[in-house]
């Protein structure tokens, strides 16, 4: 991973000592609510329903050892003893009190983390595959272009005050596992005939109040543009994104209103303004960068590991874990685990200060000093030897991150809502447990097969509901928590938008929904189809009629998705 020299250091020491000063003028009277809001906001402060919310970057998902022990360092001293991990390769801590995010931003500075632009209408934290480098469909490994992104946006004054908050993300393999298609800019890295590196570029994506995938305006964008083409992205909106409106604010409203092949060429016009220019990368720029990326030191290992292979024939859980939750590496000899963050009986993406060092223990001990959170909320280890497998399952199953749910029903994604978010309608966390408690068999959850459930607690999305195989939206209905389902999104290649099912569903009966939904999938699926291609293969129908058809509720309120 990137590690900052001086000039970086320095740079963020210098934003720590601003950021202090700025919340003693406002400890103090000095700046006013509305004074103070921006410059909080762009150091990762929100005041939430109970208590600030302290938002911290993590480039790319990729943490250091060091990193993980300092937030469980954190979270002990300055919080409630766990964080959140985001479907944006966020951390967030929500009781952290106002004064001490000072305190807290100097110690992230420490370990070369901070919480710049978490928030804000600014370029936000880069995200890519948490499988970088070492997934076996892998074109272009994604990390050194993401970096190179995130230093250019990172304090960009040009970029500080846009009309909204503006979301970069890519993606270098075969199968699409950032979901590239719901940011406002997506990069698909691609290799012409010749063996040349550029960029399929994706604009407009998003989800929110108004759901909509990006479209391409660039089939490839040699590597050289990739700044100067996003700048020109960028400055176009910047120049016609309104500004009147904070429901229209972001690029996604403007290239539907002018169309992709309209908005394409305004951004060729602008781009030939820069397309040479300063910011045309170099290659001595860009090696600088991909050499925080090289391999690690892996050893020569055989593609089969007779231990490894006699430990899964002797262990039905061993077996079950490495089958849900282990994944091929590029390299013979070794696998990348996850490390479920969702457990039945506890918030999805929430970890605990314990196991934060635990995990930094087994980043040391088992992959080369370095974990990564997935858009899924989980963690991974990249980078272990299928000999150490075992031992590592061991470990986790004690420390309760060894769910072997990875991709099935309880593997859910999950914003906090409103037990905690003051724009939350709805809660979201309870929803999440009961449907984990509800489906606490894993033979059913293996019978049922792969399926994402998504839930968010407002129009926000934070949860990503609408590209969940089942969403959940939480709504406001005269003061009551209310539930709106929607089927058949999906994530990936095939990236869609759920349909709403009907009208929604008060709280207490949401576990009842969603197993009439999966009864009717088994009812009604073909051999070795998915949830989701059963939607799309039957259509909504015969699922409203099961779900609507029983006494499931005995009021409905109508919401919007």
């Amino acid at each position: 991973m990137y590690r900052y020299d001086d000039y970086d250091q320095q740079l963020l020491d210098e934003r720590v000592v601003q950021f202090r000063d700025q919340m003693r003028r406002h400890l103090a009277g000095e700046l006013s609510d509305d004074e103070f809001r921006p410059l909080r906001l762009q150091n990762g402060l929100y005041i939430q329903r109970h208590a600030p919310m302290f938002r911290i970057s993590v480039p790319y998902g990729h943490l250091a050892s060091r990193q993980l022990r300092k937030l469980a360092h954190l979270a002990r001293t300055y919080d409630r003893g766990y964080a959140h991990f985001t479907t944006r390769t966020n951390v967030q801590f929500n009781w952290s009190p106002l004064e001490a995010i000072p305190d807290m931003l100097g110690e992230l500075a420490t370990v070369q983390m901070h919480a710049n632009q978490t928030s804000g209408n600014d370029i936000r934290n880069i995200t890519a595959d948490a499988f970088a480098g070492v997934a076996a469909d892998e074109i272009v490994d994604p990390r050194p272009w993401a970096e190179i992104l995130r230093q250019w946006a990172t304090y960009n004054p040009e970029f500080a005050y846009l009309p909204r908050k503006f979301k970069i993300a890519l993606n270098g393999a075969t199968e699409d596992r950032v979901v590239v298609r719901i940011y406002d800019i997506g990069l698909d890295l691609k290799r012409d005939a010749d063996g040349n590196i550029g960029f399929r570029v994706l604009v407009g994506g998003g989800l929110g109040r108004t759901p909509i995938l990006g479209e391409e305006i660039a089939s490839f964008v040699p590597w050289q543009h990739l700044i100067t083409y996003c700048e020109s992205i960028l400055r176009v909106y910047n120049r016609y994104g309104r500004r009147d409106n904070v429901w229209k604010a972001r690029i996604k409203i403007l290239v539907k209103a002018l169309g992709a092949e309209e908005f394409a060429r305004q951004v060729e016009e602008e781009w030939a303004h820069v397309k040479d220019g300063p910011n045309t990368l170099t290659e001595a720029e860009v090696q600088r960068v991909a050499a925080h990326f090289v391999d690690p030191d892996y050893e020569t290992l055989p593609g089969r590991n007779a231990l490894y292979e006699a430990q899964l024939a002797d262990s039905k859980p061993f077996a079950a874990w490495v089958k849900r939750n282990v994944r091929a590496h590029k390299v013979p000899g070794y696998a990348s685990v996850t490390l479920s963050l969702k457990k039945t009986g506890v918030a999805p993406g929430d970890i605990s200060a314990e196991q934060m060092d635990l995990v930094a223990d087994w980043a040391d001990r088992f992959s080369f000093g370095e974990a990564r959170m997935t858009h899924e909320q989980n963690v991974v280890l990249a980078d272990v030897k299928l000999s150490d497998l075992h031992t590592l399952w061991e470990l986790a199953r004690d420390a309760g991150l060894a769910t072997p749910n990875i991709g099935l029903l309880t593997d859910i994604i999950c914003c906090p809502g409103g037990d905690f978010c003051s724009l939350a309608n709805a809660k979201s966390i309870p929803i999440a447990q009961a449907i984990q408690q509800r489906f606490d068999d894993l033979d059913y959850l293996y019978d049922i097969g792969d399926i994402d459930i998504n839930i968010s607690g407002c129009m926000n999305a934070c949860g990503h509901h609408h590209v969940g195989n089942i969403g959940i939206l939480g709504v406001d209905k005269n003061g009551e928590e209310w539930y709106q389902v929607t089927i058949g999104g999906e994530q990936g290649n095939a990236t869609a938008l759920g349909k709403v099912i009907g009208p929604s569903f008060a709280r207490a009966d949401m576990a009842d929904v969603v197993e009439k939904l999966i009864e009717t999938y088994i009812e009604y699926r073909h051999a070795d189809e998915r949830f989701v291609d059963t939607v799309h293969r039957l259509g909504i129908e015969p699922f409203k009629q099961r779900v609507y058809g029983s006494a499931v509720q005995t009021q409905r309120k109508v919401a919007h998705a």
